[in-house]
């Protein structure tokens, strides 16, 4: 068993293995964008950029330990089963983290989008410390766990409670992200925006897919901040759904606006499809933001009294998925 030093340790050495990007880093982002079209270069390294400065950081690790009071030598730990999602890179690194950084054991379940980056950073951590193997492996099938940390869709979440409904567990569901705007913001916050919703190609939870602007709200500067994304239209993938959604609307003849690789619909829903940002009007922000509060398919809320433009894609070490501590679920565990 490691104590909690050795484990910072551990970790502070692996951030600095992805910021220095040596030559084996370099070779499992290569292998992952072969096996995953979606993880383009630029955001594997948008993501791995996040991993290592903000939840690798030292003084963060080390604030977080102190704030959980986690034992330098933790007893009686036990063996928690992730089932990680694959929509982004390394999405399911922070589950793995807190219950790494509070001493028990991981079974993972690595989704097949996303089987790569995770595995060789676990490769190095084997390699510079064995008995590594002892605290964190995988398998297909977890069984003869303490308790589960799963994330999917909804139709699967239902499957993972009535699986792991005797054991504790900590199951996530569909979300997605919001922006509410004013309709006087600049052409840094509209461009910080773009990145919001366009990130990951808009496959995060924390992506902004739906948008809800204010009566008479003119969108020609939004749609020009993101014609920087204008690339998107040489992946294959992403073009597919464009022409795919494009086609929709067409044949239903319904209105629609676009930069020319994205469209804007005004649509209630708050989920949309890659290559479709939904719109919808408001005349009381006040109450509009207290639905959305209220609404249990939100992960954030992008705007000026929120997160900050810019920011949704860049959670912070206690940004827990689903507004639900991992930490304390981890600690609430007899």
């Amino acid at each position: 068993m490691l104590n909690l030093q050795h484990r910072i340790d551990l970790l502070v050495q692996l951030g600095k293995y992805i910021r220095n990007n040596e030559e084996g880093w370099i070779d499992a982002k290569e292998k992952a964008t072969r096996e995953n079209a979606w993880f383009i270069s630029e955001f594997i390294d948008s993501s791995a950029k996040a991993v290592a400065d903000i939840y690798l950081d030292e003084n963060s690790l080390r604030d977080i330990a102190r704030k959980y009071q986690i034992p330098e030598t933790t007893q009686a730990p036990k063996t928690i089963g992730i089932v990680m999602a694959g929509n982004i890179p390394m999405v399911g690194f922070h589950d793995w983290l807190c219950v790494f950084l509070t001493g028990h054991n991981s079974l993972i379940k690595f989704s097949s989008k996303d089987n790569v980056l995770l595995k060789h950073l676990l490769s190095k951590l084997y390699e510079w410390e064995i008995t590594m193997q002892n605290m964190t492996g995988s398998a297909e099938l977890l069984k003869n766990c303490n308790a589960y940390i799963a994330t999917g869709s909804d139709n699967t979440a239902r499957y993972f409670e009535y699986y792991f409904n005797k054991y504790p567990s900590l199951i996530r569901r569909n979300r997605t992200s919001v922006a509410v705007l004013e309709g006087n913001e600049s052409d840094a916050e509209l461009s910080a925006l773009a990145d919001d919703i366009h990130l990951y190609f808009g496959l995060g939870c924390r992506n902004v897919t739906k948008l809800y602007v204010p009566e008479g709200y003119d969108f020609i500067p939004l749609l020009g901040s993101m014609k920087k994304y204008n690339y998107f239209f040489d992946h294959n993938k992403y073009k597919n759904n464009y022409d795919y959604q494009l086609a929709i609307q067409l044949l239903n003849n319904q209105q629609y606006m676009t930069n020319g690789s994205i469209m804007l619909i005004e649509h209630p829903s708050l989920f949309s499809p890659i290559s479709q940002l939904n719109f919808e009007y408001y005349r009381d922000k006040n109450a509009l933001v207290s639905e959305l509060h209220d609404n249990n398919s939100v992960q954030c809320i992008v705007g000026r009294d929120w997160i900050s433009f810019g920011n949704a894609q860049r959670p912070g070490w206690e940004d827990y998925a689903d507004g639900v501590n991992t930490m304390k679920f981890l600690q609430g565990l007899q």
